[in-house]
């Protein structure tokens, strides 16, 4: 009998790549869909046209709808993917931020310590954002000093996750992920924000493009690799916590300056910088050390950081504007 797995996020880019991998694993997947006045299931339509998943609305902010679909689909695993994952918009809207991103988790696992779910499942997506200014690199024993409303958010799913764990006893793991990113990532993130203007300043549909802090570093991994970290911190004999990093890091100005100069540009001939996209607390240098899921589970990245750009880079361009050919 197939498991079966329930995915909140399951419309976002993790979500979309973690339910096609689980149905390659022959899983029966659920997602959770937020309302919207507008259709944003682009992701998984594939998926849902082909039957391989099914979605039922559902908001994480609604502990009602929670405990309604946790009743009605009785998962063997639960992805808690979504959140609201836009660090500087976090700022903007701290409250929102922490009833979607932080109490979530508690939601979920009190749902499922209230029913009686023993054998039920629970990863809960971390962030990197969690470890805020500590000196990298980071990994599972670094202090933790979230700068961000969304970071904050984060660590306090993060030490419910590992409470509920040791408290009751149930399965509940943390993938602690850096940023990681693909041609599905989100068009307000300043990879994509990147990638886009240059191809449309390629074709001469954009004049430049503005951004905040250029010396920011981060450790950028592609996110189909990391949703299948997830799926094995998930299935690993005992609930853990886990960095998943690629241990290589790159500031926004090195990101910027690769995307162009694949597409034949000069990055500074078309850039501006502007304070109105630095945050108010800023991150200064993020990079994972991912020593423990590489021994313990046999974790590798896949894609390095040049063919992930070429791979957004593509997508953006057919996306757009058809055939790069």
């Amino acid at each position: 009998m197939a498991k079966i797995s329930l995915l909140s996020g399951i419309t976002g880019q993790d979500g979309s790549y973690l339910a096609e991998l689980l149905v390659e694993k022959g899983y029966e997947v659920y997602g959770i869909v937020r309302r919207s006045s507008s259709i944003n299931t682009s992701r998984i339509v594939h998926l849902e046209n082909g039957g391989k998943i099914t979605t039922y609305f559902g908001d994480l902010a609604d502990t009602n709808s929670i405990v309604r679909l946790l009743c009605k689909v009785k998962p063997n695993e639960i992805y808690n993917i979504g959140s609201m994952s836009h660090v500087r918009v976090s700022f903007d809207i701290p409250e929102y931020t922490a009833q979607v991103t932080g109490l979530a988790p508690l939601r979920i696992l009190e749902a499922m310590r209230s029913l009686g779910m023993n054998n039920t499942r629970f990863l809960q997506t971390s962030s990197s954002e969690m470890f805020g200014i500590s000196p990298p690199p980071q990994n599972e024993n670094t202090p933790m000093l979230p700068q961000s409303p969304y970071g904050v958010s984060k660590l306090f799913g993060y030490h419910f996750t590992k409470m509920y764990r040791t408290g009751y006893k149930m399965f509940a793991a943390n993938s602690i992920c850096f940023n990681h990113e693909s041609e599905r990532r989100g068009m307000t993130f300043v990879t994509q924000k990147i990638v886009h203007a240059a191809v449309r300043i390629k074709l001469g549909k954009q004049k430049n493009v503005k951004l905040g802090n250029l010396e920011a570093k981060r450790d950028w991994g592609c996110a189909s690799d990391y949703v299948y970290g997830m799926y094995l911190i998930m299935n690993h004999l005992i609930p853990d916590d886990f960095v998943i990093a690629t241990g290589e890091h790159y500031s926004v100005r090195e990101f910027g300056e690769r995307v162009f100069n694949q597409l034949g540009l000069n990055f500074y001939d078309y850039l501006i910088q502007d304070d109105i996209y630095c945050r108010p607390n800023e991150v200064p240098e993020l990079l994972g050390d991912s020593t423990k899921i590489r021994t313990i589970l046999g974790w590798q990245p896949k894609i390095k950081f040049d063919e992930l750009i070429g791979m957004m880079i593509k997508s953006a361009w057919d996306e757009e504007y058809g055939d790069s050919n």
